[in-house]
């Protein structure tokens, strides 16, 4: 079987660690197949101590090397090049593996050549998950925002679909096999991302990793080149509550800002459509369009505090990016990680 590194970036990240691990723990892949890759930022809440004590306890290697830089991406670079197996799975600490067969399956596309790539089709999320948390999970993202872009890369169930990016896919019964056009793949990567690692570590340089642009130049270079999408879901424990969320955008707009410029990044994010932007701005102004998709989303899911946070969720992210965008023009810089907590 192939052999796979776990890279995770860590940063204050107690609070989803135990569940973290427990779901690693219980998979029936190959532990001898298995290691963890653990790129610190630097966690002050307990988060290394509980590591090392893993570290003894469990079957699996786990390495823990410094990321002084603390992002995530900073962190996946260090994690990438620590990593030593054939496959890498970028995992966050706030992700949890929901059954024990998932990276079984996750793995089994490699079997087919042109296949460099697997991610879940879905979020998922468990009862006990904060309303936040599940409303993420059934749009299929982090961002209300992508959903207008049409760039997303999990099953929305506004939408019905999993993205609106044009492809060729075919149904290998457990998974899709998708070949994207050259000039416009979704916002594929992170949140239990399984890639070859000899691609990731020839189509990156520098201090960051940013998977999307790493996925980008190679179906550029390669346009044969596929990915798989398994029919399976993952849970990510994105946020608790409106305020993290509130900071969270914030700081997602924030380092959009600085590394598209000071970094140089390489996805065409210019190609999504000033106008669909616009189509967003104008439906949380007007309103009825969000209550139309609330409605929508609930009749293919009932949960009725989920969709009732959808338009303020949406008012949420225009707020946050426009003041962002704005305070952009005049001043770029990275978010503030100097008390970070996931």
């Amino acid at each position: 079987m192939k052999t796979v590194s776990i890279v995770t970036p860590t940063y204050n990240s107690m609070r989803t660690l135990e569940d973290y691990m427990s779901a690693i723990l219980m998979q029936d892949y190959p532990h001898e197949d298995l290691e963890i890759v653990i790129a610190d930022g630097g966690s002050a809440d307990g988060t290394i101590r509980r590591l090392e004590q893993y570290q003894s306890e469990c079957d699996i290697p786990i390495h823990i090397c410094k990321n002084p830089l603390k992002t995530a991406e900073a962190g996946k670079a260090v994690g990438v090049r620590k990593a030593v197996h054939e496959i890498v799975l970028l995992l966050d600490s706030d992700n949890i593996i929901p059954d024990p067969h998932w990276m079984t399956r996750m793995m089994a596309p490699f079997e087919e050549k042109e296949i460099i790539a697997s991610e879940p089709i879905e979020y998922t999320y468990r009862k006990e998950d904060s309303t936040i948390n599940r409303y993420c999970a059934l749009i299929g993202m982090n961002d209300p925002l992508c959903m207008f872009t049409g760039n997303y890369d999990r099953k929305c169930m506004i939408t019905g679909k999993w993205t609106t990016v044009p492809r060729e896919e075919i149904d290998r019964g457990d998974y899709l096999s998708i070949r994207f056009r050259a000039d416009m793949i979704p916002t594929i990567g992170a949140n239990g991302f399984f890639m070859k690692r000899k691609e990731l570590l020839e189509n990156f340089e520098g201090d960051y990793l940013f998977d999307i642009d790493v996925l980008w130049e190679l179906f550029l270079k390669d346009p044969q080149l596929r990915v798989a999408k398994v029919k399976t879901g993952i849970v990510h424990l994105f946020c608790p509550d409106l305020k993290t969320f509130k900071r969270k955008q914030n700081r997602r707009v924030m380092d959009f800002l600085y590394f598209s410029e000071a970094k140089g990044r390489k996805y065409p994010w210019g190609k999504v459509g000033k106008y669909k932007i616009l189509l967003f701005c104008l439906a949380c102004i007007t309103v009825i369009p969000l209550l139309v998709q609330s409605i929508i989303g609930f009749c293919r899911k009932p949960d009725w505090k989920v969709w009732l946070m959808h338009p303020v969720m949406c008012w949420v992210t225009l707020w946050v990016y426009g003041i962002g965008t704005i305070k952009g023009l005049f001043h770029k810089e990275a978010a503030d990680r100097s008390d970070w907590k996931q």
